[in-house]
């Protein structure tokens, strides 16, 4: 049974996250997050496996990590009833080509780089209801086909400001079933409300997204009733450093402080010792994060009950040309255990 409070879908008896996979390039094999992975390649034009473009490779990257999570669930891709997949390529180019070869019924998503939770959360709701018994989830993201689409090619040797966020080349992958079969339980999800605080700086990702992660959990703290010391840990998918800061900022400025903040985009690499600028960023960002570090914490027992609040900022290539603002978005998916009130 499913009910509502509020902009929060809550479920009585919790569908579940029963295997996952995440993969990802040469940067991502470097980080600190590297061990997580269930694949990782050097090569990630993929040129070898016959690849001739960017887009074409971020495709072959996404099948991967979708294989993988097929592999440890042990069914074949006939079994699944729905996939949900999206990534920043125009029309979602490569969830398009992806599917073309794994041949499922397929539902399209764009949620810029907060996709992951909103795959996740639709397909929560299917497999929850019983309106699909198997559901796939997922996203994937390349630096190199984003830099082309969003800022300059790589030619063109643009140099990064300090705010700019290094856009992931990953993928993650998340095999969901109704409630009452092993797994991590999904416990709600919060779907969120776009927000545009009038950011128009493209290397400032973090600023424009934030306000949408604070209005999300914001939401669902109150819809639900918790506190964030409710939880083990809150993740926001790829604000960065500068985006982390100003989140946390406003949540004290809120009265709800987040002691047990982390952002996917300060996760996935050593910002100290990478050249990622702010971080990482990009819908395979917090996708591989979600796949290489939390839900194996949370089957472990590592951690107990969670928050995954991706972000997306909801420009295109041609939006951000005619000086257009940046919208910003949140999803939160509750994730474990742990009583509710």
């Amino acid at each position: 049974m499913v009910f509502r409070r509020r902009d929060t879908l809550l479920f009585e008896t919790p569908p579940v996250i029963a295997a996952w996979a995440a993969a990802g390039g040469k940067k991502e094999s470097e980080g600190p997050l590297a061990a997580g992975f269930d694949y990782l390649t050097q090569q990630a034009d993929f040129s070898a496996e016959g690849c001739k473009n960017w887009e074409q490779a971020e495709s072959l990257l996404q099948r991967k990590a979708a294989d993988a999570c097929l592999r440890k669930a042990g069914i074949s891709k006939k079994e699944i009833d729905l996939a949900f997949a999206g990534d920043l390529q125009a029309q979602c180019t490569a969830s398009n080509y992806t599917m073309r070869g794994l041949g499922m019924p397929f539902a399209g998503v764009y949620g810029a780089c907060s996709t992951m939770a909103e795959t996740l959360g639709l397909a929560a709701c299917f497999a929850a209801t019983g309106m699909a018994r198997q559901v796939l989830a997922m996203t994937s993201s390349h630096f190199c086909a984003a830099e082309r689409q969003f800022r300059t090619p790589l030619e063109y040797g643009a140099k990064r400001t300090p705010t700019a966020q290094w856009t992931a080349t990953a993928a993650g992958a998340c095999l969901l079933r109704g409630p009452g079969q092993q797994g991590v339980p999904v416990r709600s999800v919060t779907f969120g409300r776009v927000q545009d605080y009038q950011v128009r700086d493209i290397n400032n990702m973090g600023a424009a997204m934030m306000p949408a992660a604070a209005a999300t959990l914001l939401r669902y703290f109150t819809a639900t009733h918790t506190a964030p010391t409710d939880f083990d840990a809150i993740f926001t998918g790829d604000l960065g450093e500068v985006g982390s800061a100003l989140l946390r900022e406003q949540m004290e400025k809120e009265g709800v402080p987040l002691p047990n903040h982390r952002d996917c985009g300060c996760l996935l690499y050593d910002t100290a010792a990478q050249n990622v600028q702010a971080g990482g960023s990009g819908a395979g960002c917090s996708a591989a994060v979600l796949c290489a570090h939390i839900l194996p914490k949370l089957q472990t027992g590592a951690y107990r009950r969670v928050l995954f609040a991706a972000t997306g900022a909801l420009m295109s290539q041609t939006t951000f040309l005619q000086g257009e603002s940046i919208p910003g978005i949140a999803h939160c998916v509750e994730l474990g255990g742990g009583d509710r009130q």
